[in-house]
């Protein structure tokens, strides 16, 4: 089950999800996506790994590996210059690069679009990958979402999620040598996610 509260902790994977306030949408043109992917690499690449993502007209969801302590410290001391780290502060700084992400999103929504107020609702879920069958699971569920809700009828059909990007050479942000090694290669990526899998126990951000 999702935690509206959970710590983000280094060395840890977790789904996480948001979605946009009532009916609004997040994402209404192509242009859009594209600069939802650029500010996720610009405020979180210095604290996750991205092993997978999807982004569809009115949520999103992440899978993330958090990085390890020493280097969200060096994020940190590259950030808060002058000020000083302590392990205890490791995982409000993690949410901090979260906020500022959808925050700085928003804003340009807000402007592009002439509107004012929340974009997203107010709470950001996160789950804790615990278990390896989990993990193979998620990377599913992520590609999956499109599918599931009715806006494409195969994966590979969806251009905004990290699906295609394990197919090819192409330079990537994402964890890509780590995903398809975990499937045991780009073939057994692709029979994973070519047989049908139940989705029920996966949590929607409703």
């Amino acid at each position: 089950m999702p935690n509206f509260h959970l710590p983000l902790f280094p060395g840890k994977h977790y789904h996480i999800f948001s979605r946009a306030i009532g009916s609004e949408k997040l994402f209404m043109e192509e242009e859009n996506y594209r600069y939802f992917l650029l500010k996720m690499d610009e405020h979180l690449s210095s604290v996750c790994e991205f092993w997978a993502y999807c982004l569809i007209p009115n949520h999103f969801h992440l899978l993330v590996e958090i990085k390890d302590e020493n280097t969200i410290q060096k994020a940190f001391e590259t950030s808060k210059r002058g000020k000083r780290f302590m392990p205890e502060v490791v995982s409000n700084f993690i949410m901090e690069r979260f906020s500022n992400f959808l925050n700085a999103y928003s804003k340009a929504i807000n402007k592009r679009r002439n509107r004012k107020g929340a974009l997203f609702i107010n709470y950001l879920r996160r789950v804790e990958i615990t278990k390896d069958s989990q993990l193979t699971s998620a990377i599913f569920y992520v590609h999956k979402n499109p599918v599931h809700h009715g806006l494409v009828s195969q994966i590979g059909d969806w251009k905004w999620s990290s699906y295609a990007s394990f197919l090819t050479e192409l330079p990537t942000k994402l964890k890509r040598e780590s995903v398809l090694e975990w499937f045991g290669g780009k073939q057994g990526f692709l029979d994973f996610h070519n047989q049908p899998i139940d989705l029920k126990g996966f949590d929607e951000p409703e």
